[in-house]
Protein backbone atom coordinates (compact mmCIF):
# COMPACT_ATOMS: atom_id res chain seq x y z
CA UNK A 1 0.00 0.00 0.00
CA UNK A 2 1.51 3.26 -0.82
CA UNK A 3 1.45 5.65 1.80
CA UNK A 4 1.92 9.47 2.98
CA UNK A 5 4.81 9.95 4.73
CA UNK A 6 4.48 13.38 7.43
CA UNK A 7 6.76 13.99 9.67
CA UNK A 8 6.84 16.35 12.76
CA UNK A 9 9.23 16.85 15.67
CA UNK A 10 7.99 19.41 18.48
CA UNK A 11 4.92 19.60 20.03
CA UNK A 12 3.28 21.74 17.96
CA UNK A 13 4.20 19.90 14.83
CA UNK A 14 2.69 16.66 16.77
CA UNK A 15 -0.65 18.45 17.04
CA UNK A 16 -0.82 20.05 13.27
CA UNK A 17 0.03 16.41 12.34
CA UNK A 18 -2.80 14.74 13.71
CA UNK A 19 -5.61 17.64 12.71
CA UNK A 20 -3.91 17.14 9.13
CA UNK A 21 -4.13 13.52 9.31
CA UNK A 22 -7.59 13.63 10.13
CA UNK A 23 -8.46 14.91 7.05
CA UNK A 24 -6.33 13.18 4.88
CA UNK A 25 -8.06 9.62 5.66
CA UNK A 26 -11.27 11.69 4.50
CA UNK A 27 -9.93 13.01 1.11
CA UNK A 28 -7.21 10.22 0.73
CA UNK A 29 -8.40 7.00 2.31
CA UNK A 30 -6.87 4.64 0.06
CA UNK A 31 -2.78 5.58 1.23
CA UNK A 32 -1.49 4.79 4.44
CA UNK A 33 -0.13 7.49 7.03
CA UNK A 34 3.18 7.18 8.20
CA UNK A 35 5.94 9.27 9.78
CA UNK A 36 7.44 10.95 12.72
CA UNK A 37 5.27 12.55 15.68
CA UNK A 38 3.73 11.92 18.75
CA UNK A 39 1.06 10.56 21.00
CA UNK A 40 -1.50 12.97 19.00
CA UNK A 41 -0.50 12.00 15.58
CA UNK A 42 -0.60 8.18 16.52
CA UNK A 43 -4.01 9.01 18.19
CA UNK A 44 -4.94 10.71 14.32
CA UNK A 45 -4.14 7.45 13.02
CA UNK A 46 -0.59 7.89 11.53
CA UNK A 47 2.32 4.82 12.06
CA UNK A 48 5.00 6.39 13.97
CA UNK A 49 8.40 5.17 13.01
CA UNK A 50 10.08 7.12 15.97
CA UNK A 51 9.32 9.87 18.55
CA UNK A 52 11.98 12.35 17.73
CA UNK A 53 12.65 14.97 20.92
CA UNK A 54 12.03 18.37 20.20
CA UNK A 55 15.02 20.76 20.70
CA UNK A 56 16.05 24.20 20.46
CA UNK A 57 19.14 26.78 20.17
CA UNK A 58 22.10 26.34 17.79
CA UNK A 59 23.83 24.07 20.80
CA UNK A 60 21.65 22.28 22.25
CA UNK A 61 21.11 20.65 18.98
CA UNK A 62 24.10 18.81 18.88
CA UNK A 63 23.50 16.17 21.39
CA UNK A 64 21.23 14.98 19.31
CA UNK A 65 22.50 15.08 15.74
CA UNK A 66 23.31 11.32 16.67
CA UNK A 67 19.45 10.25 16.56
CA UNK A 68 18.63 12.30 13.79
CA UNK A 69 21.02 11.05 11.53
CA UNK A 70 19.91 7.19 11.88
CA UNK A 71 16.25 8.60 11.82
CA UNK A 72 17.33 10.48 8.35
CA UNK A 73 18.94 7.21 7.32
CA UNK A 74 15.44 5.55 7.95
CA UNK A 75 13.58 7.72 6.09
CA UNK A 76 15.70 7.66 3.21
CA UNK A 77 15.42 3.94 3.25
CA UNK A 78 11.60 4.59 3.10
CA UNK A 79 12.14 6.88 0.00
CA UNK A 80 14.39 4.35 -1.46
CA UNK A 81 11.18 1.44 -1.18
CA UNK A 82 8.67 3.13 -3.77
CA UNK A 83 6.06 3.23 -1.59
CA UNK A 84 6.03 6.82 -0.14
CA UNK A 85 3.57 8.89 -2.85
CA UNK A 86 3.79 12.10 -0.70
CA UNK A 87 6.24 13.45 1.96
CA UNK A 88 4.69 16.31 4.36
CA UNK A 89 7.07 18.03 6.38
CA UNK A 90 6.06 20.02 9.05
CA UNK A 91 8.28 22.77 10.72
CA UNK A 92 11.36 21.39 12.32
CA UNK A 93 13.72 22.25 9.48
CA UNK A 94 16.66 21.72 10.90
CA UNK A 95 15.60 17.53 10.06
CA UNK A 96 13.19 18.32 7.62
CA UNK A 97 15.12 20.63 5.10
CA UNK A 98 17.48 17.64 4.49
CA UNK A 99 14.45 15.22 4.31
CA UNK A 100 12.56 17.82 1.63
CA UNK A 101 16.57 17.33 -0.10
CA UNK A 102 16.63 13.46 0.05
CA UNK A 103 12.95 13.23 -1.05
CA UNK A 104 13.51 15.36 -4.22
CA UNK A 105 16.44 13.75 -5.08
CA UNK A 106 14.28 10.51 -4.97
CA UNK A 107 11.46 11.54 -7.06
CA UNK A 108 8.72 12.20 -3.96
CA UNK A 109 6.96 15.52 -4.11
CA UNK A 110 7.44 17.72 -0.72
CA UNK A 111 4.94 19.56 0.79
CA UNK A 112 6.06 21.50 3.22
CA UNK A 113 3.58 23.01 6.18
CA UNK A 114 4.73 25.27 8.11
CA UNK A 115 8.08 26.74 6.75
CA UNK A 116 10.90 28.06 7.74
CA UNK A 117 11.20 31.03 9.18
CA UNK A 118 13.59 32.75 6.45
CA UNK A 119 12.27 36.55 7.39
CA UNK A 120 13.56 36.02 10.69
CA UNK A 121 17.01 34.29 9.69
CA UNK A 122 18.64 32.46 7.12
CA UNK A 123 17.74 33.57 5.03
CA UNK A 124 19.97 31.77 2.76
CA UNK A 125 17.17 28.55 2.74
CA UNK A 126 15.33 30.16 0.51
CA UNK A 127 17.04 28.48 -2.67
CA UNK A 128 17.21 24.93 -1.32
CA UNK A 129 13.21 25.85 -0.62
CA UNK A 130 12.60 26.41 -3.99
CA UNK A 131 15.07 23.87 -5.53
CA UNK A 132 13.21 21.24 -3.19
CA UNK A 133 9.23 22.28 -2.36
CA UNK A 134 7.32 20.79 -4.51
CA UNK A 135 4.44 23.26 -2.77
CA UNK A 136 4.62 25.22 0.80
CA UNK A 137 1.86 25.67 2.57
CA UNK A 138 2.17 28.72 4.89
CA UNK A 139 0.63 29.97 7.83
CA UNK A 140 1.48 33.93 8.51
CA UNK A 141 -0.19 36.42 6.18
CA UNK A 142 3.20 37.95 4.96
CA UNK A 143 4.80 34.43 3.88
CA UNK A 144 3.53 34.09 1.06
CA UNK A 145 4.31 37.05 -1.18
CA UNK A 146 7.78 36.82 0.48
CA UNK A 147 8.49 32.93 -0.29
CA UNK A 148 7.10 33.52 -4.11
CA UNK A 149 9.40 36.12 -4.73
CA UNK A 150 12.20 33.74 -3.82
CA UNK A 151 10.89 31.26 -6.29
CA UNK A 152 8.75 28.83 -3.79
CA UNK A 153 5.38 27.96 -4.93
CA UNK A 154 3.67 29.00 -1.74
CA UNK A 155 0.42 29.38 -0.37
CA UNK A 156 -1.37 31.22 2.76
CA UNK A 157 -3.87 28.82 4.19
CA UNK A 158 -4.29 30.68 7.62
CA UNK A 159 -3.57 29.28 11.04
CA UNK A 160 -4.47 26.20 12.37
CA UNK A 161 -4.76 27.42 15.64
CA UNK A 162 -8.53 29.01 14.18
CA UNK A 163 -9.62 25.19 13.47
CA UNK A 164 -8.90 24.57 17.30
CA UNK A 165 -10.47 28.25 18.26
CA UNK A 166 -13.97 27.24 16.68
CA UNK A 167 -14.47 25.15 19.73
CA UNK A 168 -13.02 27.33 22.48
CA UNK A 169 -15.07 27.60 25.84
CA UNK A 170 -16.11 31.16 27.30
CA UNK A 171 -14.84 32.20 30.46
CA UNK A 172 -16.92 30.08 32.83
CA UNK A 173 -16.70 26.64 30.99
CA UNK A 174 -12.86 27.32 30.24
CA UNK A 175 -12.43 27.93 34.40
CA UNK A 176 -14.78 25.21 35.30
CA UNK A 177 -12.82 22.16 32.84
CA UNK A 178 -9.46 24.05 34.76
CA UNK A 179 -11.14 23.24 38.29
CA UNK A 180 -10.68 27.25 38.91
CA UNK A 181 -13.23 29.25 41.07
CA UNK A 182 -15.68 31.35 38.44
CA UNK A 183 -14.96 34.36 40.23
CA UNK A 184 -10.89 36.04 40.91
CA UNK A 185 -7.99 36.79 39.14
CA UNK A 186 -6.41 34.08 37.40
CA UNK A 187 -2.54 34.03 36.33
CA UNK A 188 -1.79 31.02 33.56
CA UNK A 189 2.03 30.42 32.89
CA UNK A 190 3.37 28.71 29.83
CA UNK A 191 6.87 28.23 29.86
CA UNK A 192 7.76 25.91 26.84
CA UNK A 193 6.98 22.54 25.10
CA UNK A 194 10.58 21.31 25.57
CA UNK A 195 12.51 19.86 28.46
CA UNK A 196 15.58 22.59 27.95
CA UNK A 197 13.05 25.50 27.46
CA UNK A 198 11.36 24.61 30.94
CA UNK A 199 14.70 24.00 32.83
CA UNK A 200 15.88 27.88 31.45
CA UNK A 201 12.28 29.10 32.53
CA UNK A 202 10.66 27.29 35.02
CA UNK A 203 12.37 28.78 38.10
CA UNK A 204 11.27 32.27 36.85
CA UNK A 205 8.30 31.84 35.98
CA UNK A 206 7.32 30.71 39.26
CA UNK A 207 8.88 33.86 40.75
CA UNK A 208 7.11 36.00 38.53
CA UNK A 209 3.60 34.46 39.92
CA UNK A 210 5.04 34.46 43.80
CA UNK A 211 5.52 38.12 42.79
CA UNK A 212 2.13 38.88 41.38
CA UNK A 213 0.61 37.28 44.38
CA UNK A 214 1.84 38.92 47.33
CA UNK A 215 0.89 42.35 45.33
CA UNK A 216 -2.77 40.59 44.45
CA UNK A 217 -4.14 38.64 47.23
CA UNK A 218 -6.10 35.34 45.94
CA UNK A 219 -4.68 35.76 42.83
CA UNK A 220 -4.64 31.48 41.40
CA UNK A 221 -1.69 30.84 39.32
CA UNK A 222 -2.14 28.00 36.68
CA UNK A 223 0.73 26.41 34.92
CA UNK A 224 0.16 24.60 31.04
CA UNK A 225 2.35 21.94 30.07
CA UNK A 226 2.92 19.72 27.03
CA UNK A 227 1.71 15.99 27.22
CA UNK A 228 5.72 15.05 27.22
CA UNK A 229 7.13 17.25 29.87
CA UNK A 230 7.33 15.88 33.66
CA UNK A 231 8.23 17.41 36.77
CA UNK A 232 10.28 16.69 39.82
CA UNK A 233 7.83 16.37 42.72
CA UNK A 234 7.59 19.20 44.30
CA UNK A 235 8.79 21.42 41.46
CA UNK A 236 5.72 23.02 40.89
CA UNK A 237 3.88 24.42 43.50
CA UNK A 238 0.65 25.47 41.02
CA UNK A 239 -2.05 23.26 39.76
CA UNK A 240 -0.57 21.68 36.21
CA UNK A 241 -2.87 21.54 33.28
CA UNK A 242 -2.02 19.61 30.06
CA UNK A 243 -3.39 19.68 26.57
CA UNK A 244 -5.64 22.16 26.92
CA UNK A 245 -3.78 25.85 26.51
CA UNK A 246 -6.98 27.14 25.14
CA UNK A 247 -8.87 26.12 28.19
CA UNK A 248 -6.31 27.86 30.10
CA UNK A 249 -6.07 31.13 28.22
CA UNK A 250 -9.73 31.36 27.84
CA UNK A 251 -10.12 30.77 32.10
CA UNK A 252 -6.86 33.24 32.66
CA UNK A 253 -7.10 37.14 32.99
CA UNK A 254 -3.12 37.27 31.72
CA UNK A 255 -0.56 34.74 31.28
CA UNK A 256 3.08 34.68 31.09
CA UNK A 257 4.02 33.28 27.61
CA UNK A 258 7.38 31.42 26.17
CA UNK A 259 8.27 33.01 22.88
CA UNK A 260 6.42 30.59 20.14
CA UNK A 261 3.11 29.49 19.10
CA UNK A 262 1.35 30.15 22.56
CA UNK A 263 1.42 33.83 22.10
CA UNK A 264 -0.75 33.18 18.84
CA UNK A 265 -2.80 31.53 20.80
CA UNK A 266 -3.12 34.01 23.23
CA UNK A 267 -4.02 36.60 21.07
CA UNK A 268 -6.73 34.08 19.26
CA UNK A 269 -8.07 33.57 22.73
CA UNK A 270 -8.55 37.25 23.67
CA UNK A 271 -5.69 36.59 26.78
CA UNK A 272 -2.90 39.51 27.71
CA UNK A 273 0.13 38.48 27.95
CA UNK A 274 3.96 39.02 28.63
CA UNK A 275 6.51 37.37 26.28
CA UNK A 276 9.83 36.13 27.60
CA UNK A 277 12.67 33.58 26.47
CA UNK A 278 16.16 32.49 27.72
CA UNK A 279 18.92 30.66 25.66
CA UNK A 280 22.10 29.64 26.50
CA UNK A 281 24.29 32.32 26.23
CA UNK A 282 26.06 30.90 22.90
CA UNK A 283 23.09 30.05 21.23
CA UNK A 284 22.13 34.18 22.20
CA UNK A 285 25.10 35.66 21.03
CA UNK A 286 25.10 33.84 17.40
CA UNK A 287 21.05 34.68 17.28
CA UNK A 288 21.89 38.21 17.93
CA UNK A 289 24.78 38.12 15.07
CA UNK A 290 22.09 35.82 12.79
CA UNK A 291 18.13 37.30 13.71
CA UNK A 292 17.03 40.31 11.32
CA UNK A 293 13.72 40.77 12.91
CA UNK A 294 13.15 43.29 15.76
CA UNK A 295 10.75 41.07 17.79
CA UNK A 296 10.86 37.48 19.11
CA UNK A 297 6.88 36.83 19.76
CA UNK A 298 4.25 35.82 17.10
CA UNK A 299 1.82 37.88 17.78
CA UNK A 300 4.37 41.32 17.82
CA UNK A 301 5.77 40.22 14.46
CA UNK A 302 2.37 39.64 12.89
CA UNK A 303 1.33 42.69 14.27
CA UNK A 304 4.39 44.40 13.21
CA UNK A 305 4.71 46.31 16.33
CA UNK A 306 5.36 45.69 20.41
CA UNK A 307 1.41 44.51 21.18
CA UNK A 308 2.55 42.68 23.87
CA UNK A 309 6.19 43.54 26.17
CA UNK A 310 9.33 41.36 25.50
CA UNK A 311 11.59 40.27 28.23
CA UNK A 312 14.81 38.23 26.48
CA UNK A 313 17.73 37.06 28.18
CA UNK A 314 19.10 39.16 31.00
CA UNK A 315 16.10 41.05 30.49
CA UNK A 316 14.03 38.50 31.87
CA UNK A 317 13.96 39.34 35.42
CA UNK A 318 10.89 38.19 38.01
CA UNK A 319 10.67 41.83 39.02
CA UNK A 320 10.70 43.41 35.70
CA UNK A 321 8.16 40.62 34.18
CA UNK A 322 5.34 41.51 37.11
CA UNK A 323 5.95 44.94 36.73
CA UNK A 324 4.98 44.45 33.06
CA UNK A 325 1.90 42.17 33.93
CA UNK A 326 0.60 44.08 37.03
CA UNK A 327 -2.27 46.55 35.12
CA UNK A 328 -2.98 43.96 33.02
CA UNK A 329 -5.42 42.40 35.43
CA UNK A 330 -7.60 45.75 35.33
CA UNK A 331 -10.64 45.28 33.65
CA UNK A 332 -10.54 48.86 32.91
CA UNK A 333 -7.28 50.20 32.53
CA UNK A 334 -5.70 51.48 29.30
CA UNK A 335 -3.31 49.03 29.29
CA UNK A 336 -5.34 45.98 29.27
CA UNK A 337 -8.03 48.01 27.00
CA UNK A 338 -4.81 48.82 24.44
CA UNK A 339 -3.39 44.93 24.31
CA UNK A 340 -7.17 43.52 24.05
CA UNK A 341 -7.13 45.60 20.61
CA UNK A 342 -3.51 44.59 19.65
CA UNK A 343 -4.85 40.82 19.97
CA UNK A 344 -7.94 41.13 18.15
CA UNK A 345 -6.13 42.97 15.36
CA UNK A 346 -3.49 39.90 15.33
CA UNK A 347 -6.31 37.44 15.25
CA UNK A 348 -7.95 39.13 12.29
CA UNK A 349 -4.74 38.60 10.57
CA UNK A 350 -4.32 34.75 10.43
CA UNK A 351 -7.08 34.05 8.11
CA UNK A 352 -9.90 32.19 8.76
CA UNK A 353 -10.10 28.45 9.89
CA UNK A 354 -10.13 25.47 7.64
CA UNK A 355 -5.99 25.29 7.32
CA UNK A 356 -5.61 21.35 8.00
CA UNK A 357 -8.26 20.74 5.34
CA UNK A 358 -6.51 23.08 2.56
CA UNK A 359 -3.13 21.22 3.38
CA UNK A 360 -5.27 17.87 2.82
CA UNK A 361 -6.72 19.17 -0.24
CA UNK A 362 -3.18 20.32 -1.59
CA UNK A 363 -1.48 16.67 -0.59
CA UNK A 364 -4.65 15.41 -2.55
CA UNK A 365 -3.61 17.00 -5.68
CA UNK A 366 -0.20 16.78 -5.22
CA UNK A 367 -0.19 12.61 -4.81
CA UNK A 368 -2.59 12.23 -8.09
Amino acid sequence: MREILILAGEASGDLHGALLAEQLRTVRSDLALTGTGGARMRAAGVELLTEPAGVVGFVEVIRHIPAHLRLLRQVKARLASGRVALVICIDYPGFNMRVAAAAKAAGVPVLYYITPQVWAWKAGRMRAMAATFTKAAVILPFEEALLRAGGVDATFVGHPLLDRAATMPDRAEARRRCGLPESGEVLALFPGSRAEEIRRHLADFVAVARRLQADRPGLQVVLSAAPTIEFAPGEIPFPVIRSASFDVLRAADVALCKSGTTTLEAAVAGCPCAIVYRTSPISYAIARRLVRIPHIGLLNIVAGREVAPEFVQDAFTPGAVATALAPLFDAEGPARRRMLEGLAEVRGRLGTAGASARVAAMAAELVR
